[in-house]
């Protein structure tokens, strides 16, 4: 399981031009599911997401978490997250969970992060959507279990 984490002021996800999620301060995770994962990246990875110190105190220092902060998390499927890019220049997607696979991760991820006390919106799985963010620093991480 693969997850880019944006530190965000505010993202939001459309499809066919309607908005359907939206959150202010938090954090944008893309979630790339691959055939091999289990619930058990899911666990760990939504502890450490809701748990990683990537937001700035008072003196300036990345030293509090998402639930420090009481911010919001939109978690975004993505399976190209689990594309293979090293041979050729055309992305092969072998090691991506099919949707029966990832679909129930996906949702399970989300609900362990709610779980941690993390306010969680989604965007729709398999959808075309739109995202739009107003990353914060940049910062951004990438997060495999």
């Amino acid at each position: 399981m693969r997850l880019l984490i944006q530190r965000v002021k505010h993202a939001s996800v459309t499809v066919d031009g309607n908005l359907v999620s939206a959150i202010k301060q938090g954090i944008l995770i893309f979630i790339g599911i691959f055939k091999t994962d289990s619930q058990t990246q899911a666990d760990w990875l939504a502890k450490k997401a809701a748990n990683l110190r990537i937001f700035e105190d008072e003196a300036g220092k990345m030293n509090l978490s998402l639930k420090d902060i009481g911010g919001s998390a939109l978690v975004v499927s993505q399976f190209t997250l689990a594309g293979d890019t090293s041979r050729g220049n055309r992305p092969g997607f072998d090691y991506a969970a099919r949707p029966e696979q990832a679909k129930p991760l996906y949702e399970y991820f989300s609900e362990r992060l709610r779980n941690e006390g993390i306010e969680v919106q989604n965007g729709i799985f398999q959808a075309d959507m739109k995202i739009e963010l107003l990353n914060d620093g940049p910062v951004t991480f990438v997060l495999d279990k």
